[in-house]
C-alpha cells in the first residue's frame, strides 16, 4: 500500500491539519477540505478522511502560498 492509500482516523487527522474537530467540520460543510467517508455500514460507524484527497488539499495549499509570495 502506497503512503496516500488509506483513511486518516480523527486523531490522525487532527496531527495533520493541526485544526480542532469543530473546524475540521466547518471545512468540510464549507466544501474547503475533504469530506469524510463513513467507514461502515451504520450511521455510528467510523469515519475517515482519504489519504490521498488530504495529500491532494495540502500540496494545493503549499502551492497557493507559493504563488502569493
Amino acid at each position: 500500500m502506497s503512503s496516500d492509500e488509506g483513511f486518516y482516523s480523527k486523531k490522525q487527522l487532527r496531527e495533520i491539519v493541526l485544526w480542532s474537530p469543530t473546524q475540521v467540520d466547518r471545512e468540510e460543510k464549507a466544501g474547503k477540505f475533504p469530506k469524510r467517508t463513513r467507514l461502515g455500514p451504520y450511521r455510528t460507524s467510523r469515519v475517515g478522511w482519504s489519504k490521498r484527497e488530504v495529500h491532494a488539499w495540502c500540496r494545493e495549499r503549499e502551492e497557493a502560498r507559493r504563488r502569493a509570495s
